[in-house]
């Protein structure tokens, strides 16, 4: 369960490589360190009160929280100049009022064995990549390791952006195929 302290919010918006995504960045910790919270539909946020407020609006098409921010990714149909004040507002009077964002437990996704090709995976996320797209407004996460395919889970901003498969491919799968030339021949995103 994640509350909120009552005190004086400051929200800064941050753009991202995805047109219909907003990073709506905040002066204190949301989520813990590492933890990241992902809503596509109002369905998903029956445990998360601010997702629920936002998705109260037409055009919100998904929510993420993570560490000090609140992604919006809107419908195509309506301008960001339209709704970030609006969207800005109301995340700042939610988390001044001292409101729960989260009411969640969060639950664990069975553990593949940690072996070191895994453990070095993991590292390379962690060190390299996740930085970047954490700064871009989204979360990726490694989900399993196969016959030289590494998966991971794409969030936040990254769901459905337009650059997320040049990204995975140019960029993270370029990256792993130099770090890890033995172990890794492709990286796939789980939708």
């Amino acid at each position: 369960m994640l509350k909120t302290a009552p005190k004086a919010i400051h929200i800064y918006l941050e753009s991202n490589p995805n047109p219909n995504s907003l990073k709506f960045a905040v002066n204190e910790m949301l989520v813990p360190e590492g933890m990241s919270f992902d809503f596509p539909s109002p369905v998903e946020a029956e445990d998360a009160p601010l997702a629920q407020e936002l998705f109260m609006y037409p055009f919100v098409e998904r929510v993420f929280y993570m560490s000090n921010f609140v992604t919006v990714t809107k419908k195509e149909d309506v301008e960001w100049i339209e709704i970030q004040d609006t969207l800005k507002n109301h995340i700042k009077s939610f988390l001044e009022s001292g409101k729960l964002i989260l009411d969640k437990k969060e639950e664990t996704a069975p553990e593949q064995e940690e072996t070191e090709t895994i453990k070095k995976i993991k590292t390379i996320l962690d060190e390299y990549i996740r930085p970047a797209v954490e700064q871009d407004g989204g979360a990726i996460t490694f989900h399993s390791y196969e016959n030289k395919r590494v998966k991971v889970t794409l969030q936040g901003s990254c769901s459905g952006c337009p650059s997320s498969t040049i990204t995975l491919k140019a960029g993270i799968e370029n990256l792993f195929k130099k770090m890890m030339p033995e172990e890794v021949e492709e990286v796939e995103a789980l939708a």
